[in-house]
């Protein structure tokens, strides 16, 4: 069975939540051996999901089960939503029962707090090795779909629980959200040891959230940038956690400074602080900076997880053989997923990366071999852990506000979002807070007399970023 579950004991608990719900791992296989009643094997399915015991149930074993879920935030918003349906056209999908009145569908079957529905679209043909749909920007709702395999899975399995040294005694507290490539990457790499996953969606600012945490006995924490910067005003380092062992960071550039302050501390209290980097086109982690190194290189990404290799190219594609050099980092190993899909039809496709990827980052590497990243090729931001495409983001403000000239580019801190008419500024950040759901802060509106463009047309974002 995929992860190992059928190594572990009947009465092992495999997740607990902050809502006091229990899921063992003989419960999970025998829910994994009974979605296979519910549906056609191979269903294409939406799953709308919550951090919760139900999530990962539903995830899960639907994976085990042959389905391909297409994992999703429950709470995405209604057009984005829309479109994705649209385009796709699920035959099934599963939702919390309490949202189940918006879906105007056939009620299959309910169990852990979610509903299974037969929406009466056509089965979708698909490639017999794909196992599991993500969006390449969860915030923007892309219809481009990053296709992983059964194969990712047990890879990515492997290679974080190894450098990690998990084991079936760790107890992980898991706040990022199962849609989020990060998150799911913790339950299967959990999972695979027989561990026990502790989930929950509560804030950090909630006191249940800090019971939860001693209660069910946390060993380890996973958070973006934005998670360590919450701990920070919070006091963090004055809590009494004795069973917390280990803290990890991913997602996005972390300020130095802050970085460093939880490096420290992991160093001077026991614990071990690894920073870690990946994209979901890897199925979540490419790189980890080993603990030993996390005060003496903090802001290296450090080195490839362990049956992974990194690697630097330069303009002409050429290998990059000394230290310092910058090029574009790229990636081999077995947890590189199978490409995009951007339509329905495209679910039959077979694995067009073979096992490498260029990752469109800029980076160098030091006499011990460990990477740095200084730029990005590509045309996205990751803002407080969460990758927003960049040509989206104006896709969705020429969508909304019709005529208006835009522009965006930033960094992992901010968005600049550049317009030709101030009288939309305020609702054009409105806009953007609610569709992204991130903090206002991570934006700022510039207003400037014309979009600089070349003779195509197309516009020319080097000069946005000397303005």
């Amino acid at each position: 069975m995929i992860l190992n579950l059928d190594r572990w004991q009947r009465e092992a608990i495999a997740a607990v939540d902050s809502l006091g719900e229990q899921l063992t791992y003989g419960e999970l296989r025998d829910f994994a051996d009974g979605t296979k009643q519910l549906m056609p094997s191979r269903s294409l399915l939406f799953l709308l999901v919550e951090n919760n015991v139900g999530g990962i149930a539903w995830t899960i074993g639907n994976i085990c089960a042959g389905n391909v879920p297409l994992v999703l935030n429950a709470h995405l918003d209604e057009g984005l939503y829309k479109s994705l349906y649209e385009l796709y056209q699920p035959p099934f999908v599963c939702v919390p029962e309490k949202m189940v009145e918006k879906y105007p569908y056939e009620i299959v079957a309910t169990s852990y707090g979610y509903a299974l529905i037969k929406t009466g679209n056509e089965a979708c043909p698909m490639n017999n090795e794909l196992s599991h749909l993500l969006p390449t920007s969860g915030s923007t709702g892309s219809p481009k779909l990053v296709r992983h395999k059964y194969d990712n899975i047990e890879a990515a399995a492997l290679n974080i629980s190894t450098f990690f040294e998990l084991t079936e005694k760790d107890r992980p507290l898991m706040v990022l959200p199962l849609y989020y490539t990060m998150g799911l990457s913790m339950v299967f790499s959990h999972l695979y040891v027989g561990a026990t996953v502790l989930i929950t969606n509560l804030s950090m600012t909630d006191r249940n959230f800090w019971k939860f945490i001693k209660e069910e006995h946390a060993t380890s924490f996973t958070g973006v940038p934005y998670s360590y910067q919450i701990l920070n005003l919070m006091r963090f380092f004055r809590m009494d956690l004795p069973d917390l062992n280990l803290l990890t960071q991913g997602g996005g550039r972390m300020p130095k400074e802050l970085n460093l302050k939880f490096a420290a501390w992991c160093r001077d209290n026991g614990k071990k602080w690894i920073a870690t980097y990946g994209q979901s086109e890897c199925t979540a982690r490419m790189a980890w900076l080993p603990s030993k190194w996390a005060v003496e290189k903090v802001g290296s990404i450090g080195i490839a997880v362990p049956n992974g290799e990194l690697s630097l190219i330069d303009m002409d594609g050429n290998p990059i053989t000394t230290p310092h050099t910058e090029g574009e980092m790229c990636y081999r190993g077995k947890n590189v997923t199978m490409g995009y899909a951007r339509s329905r039809e495209d679910l039959l496709l077979g694995d067009e990366c073979h096992g490498f990827i260029r990752t469109g980052d800029l980076a160098y590497y030091d006499e011990d071999g460990c990477y740095y990243i200084v730029g990005r090729m590509g045309r996205f931001l990751k803002l407080f852990g969460m990758r927003v495409g960049l040509d989206e983001c104006e896709n969705i403000i020429k969508s909304k506000f019709s005529g208006l000239e835009c522009a965006c580019v930033g960094t992992d801190e901010k968005m600049l979002v550049y317009l030709t008419d101030e009288n939309y500024k305020n609702q054009v950040k409105e806009e953007l807070v609610t569709r992204l759901k991130l903090v206002a802060s991570s934006f700022e509106v510039r207003i400037i007399n014309e979009i600089p463009k070349n003779e195509a047309g197309k516009t020319l974002y080097a000069k946005l970023q000397e303005k």
